[in-house]
């Protein structure tokens, strides 16, 4: 009974060793892209934003404009 309760019991600190061996484990698994792809996704995701930025700027340049007109309309 005695060794039961004994095998049962395991190291505070095994979970943890544990957990990082598994991490390490998993982190070879992973294909990490090259150099080239990196650079072709940063080329593709702030192109997006600056484009995407200038349709909104322009968006919001001639709504304010309009509205400004309607208001202005309105006032005589």
């Amino acid at each position: 009974m005695a060794e039961a309760n004994q095998s049962k019991k395991k190291n505070p600190f095994g979970k943890m060793v544990k957990y990082f061996k598994d991490t390490k484990s998993e982190l070879k698994k992973v294909v990490w892209p090259s150099k080239q792809q990196v650079i072709n996704n940063t080329i593709v995701v702030v192109s997006s934003i600056i484009i995407i930025g200038a349709f909104l700027f322009l968006w919001d340049l001639l709504a304010s404009q309009g509205f400004s007109f309607l208001a202005g309309l309105g006032g005589k």
